[in-house]
C-alpha cells in the first residue's frame, strides 16, 4: 500500500477507530502482470490477453480502453501479428503449444509462485506419482497446473479426499493452489495423512497469501465493522471475506465504494478494511477515506 494511505485513524482519546491492512491490495504477482500488460499495449496496436489479466473488472475494463482484447481460446486470436499475455494465474503446456503452432508470440506474465508449481508436477507426474491439488476445481490457477500433468486429483474439502481410494497404492504428490485458505490446507493434509496414503507434500500456498489471510484474521476479531474489497470473481478475495465473517459478523463484502456507501452512513466503532491480491490501489484509497470522514463525523 502506499505510505499516503496506510495510516490508523484514532478517536480524541487515541483508539484506533480506522485500520487498513498492511498486506491489502496488489501482490507482487498481480502487479507484475498488470505492468507487464500497460507496458506491452504501449508496444503493440494488438494485444490479447488470454482470460483476464486479473479478477477485477475495473482493471479489464481500463485495459479493454487501451486494445487490450480478452480471448478464452488460441482460435479467437484473429490477429497473428499479436502479442498474447498468459495471465498471473497460468496456463496450461497446451496453450504455449497453439501459440507456437500459430507463431503467435507469447508475453508471459505468469506469477512465479504458480510457475513453480507447474515445474513441481510435470517432475512429481514424471516420477510415477499421483498428482493431488488441494484447491477449487474450476479456478484458472487450478486448471493451468492440471495442464502440466495428467490424471491430477483436486480436494476442496474433506469430502472430497474420497477421490483417492483408488490410488490407494500409489505415491502422493500434494501440492495447493496459491490463494488456498492455510488453515484449510492443513486440515486436508492431516486427513490424507490418516488415511495412510503414502504422500509428499509441497506447501505451494504463496507467503503473501498467508500473511494477507494472518492479518485479516487478527484485524476482524478486533473490530466492529470489517470491510473486504475486491471483486467478487475473486477466488482470494472471497477466501478473505469467509476468514473475516468468521471473526467479524458485520463483514461487509464490496468491490467499490459505490457497494459500501448504502451500508455505512451510521458508521460508528472500530473499523478494519483488507482487501484482495486484485484490488487496485485506487480503489482502497477511495474506501479508506470515506471510512475516516464518515466515523470521525459519527463520533
Amino acid at each position: 500500500m502506499s505510505d499516503n494511505i496506510n495510516k490508523d485513524v484514532h478517536d480524541k482519546d487515541g483508539v484506533t477507530k480506522v485500520t487498513l491492512a498492511k498486506t491489502a491490495g496488489f501482490c507482487f504477482g498481480v502487479k507484475r502482470a498488470v505492468d507487464m500488460v500497460y507496458s506491452e499495449s504501449e508496444k503493440s496496436d494488438c494485444v490479447y490477453t488470454y482470460g483476464p489479466i486479473i479478477h477485477n473488472q475495473e482493471v479489464v475494463a481500463s485495459l479493454e480502453q487501451r486494445g487490450v482484447h480478452v480471448i478464452e481460446k488460441i482460435d479467437d486470436v484473429v490477429n497473428n501479428n499479436a502479442s498474447v499475455v498468459i495471465r498471473s494465474h497460468g496456463v496450461p503446456r497446451k496453450i504455449y503449444e497453439a501459440c507456437e503452432k500459430k507463431g503467435i508470440s507469447i508475453i508471459d506474465a505468469t506469477c512465479p509462485f504458480v510457475k513453480k508449481i507447474h515445474k513441481i508436477v510435470e517432475k512429481h507426474f514424471n516420477d510415477g506419482e499421483q498428482i493431488v491439488i488441494i484447491g477449487s476445481d474450476n479456478h484458472p490457477e487450478v486448471e493451468g497446473i492440471k495442464g502440466w500433468c495428467e490424471g491430477a486429483v483436486v480436494i476442496e474439502n474433506k469430502e472430497d479426499v474420497i477421490k483417492l481410494e483408488k490410488f490407494s497404492n500409489n505415491k502422493l504428490c500434494v501440492v495447493s493452489q496459491t490463494t488456498f485458505n492455510y488453515t484449510k490446507f492443513k486440515e486436508l493434509v492431516e486427513i490424507i495423512k490418516e488415511k495412510g496414503y503414502n504422500i509428499d507434500v509441497l506447501n505451494t500456498i504463496c507467503n503473501a497469501t498467508e500473511e494477507r489471510q494472518t492479518e485479516a484474521s487478527e484485524l476482524a476479531s478486533k473490530s466492529d465493522t470489517m470491510i473486504v474489497v475486491g471483486d467478487k470473481h475473486s477466488s482470494n478475495t472471497q477466501k478473505l471475506y469467509g476468514i473475516c465473517k468468521n471473526k467479524c459478523d458485520n463483514t461487509l463484502f464490496i468491490q467499490t465504494l459505490d457497494d459500501l456507501l448504502p451500508d455505512i452512513s451510521g458508521l460508528t466503532g472500530s473499523v478494519g478494511i483488507t482487501a484482495g491480491a486484485s484490488t487496485p490501489n485506487n480503489i482502497i484509497e477511495e474506501v479508506y477515506t470515506k471510512c475516516q470522514t464518515l466515523v470521525l463525523h459519527n463520533y
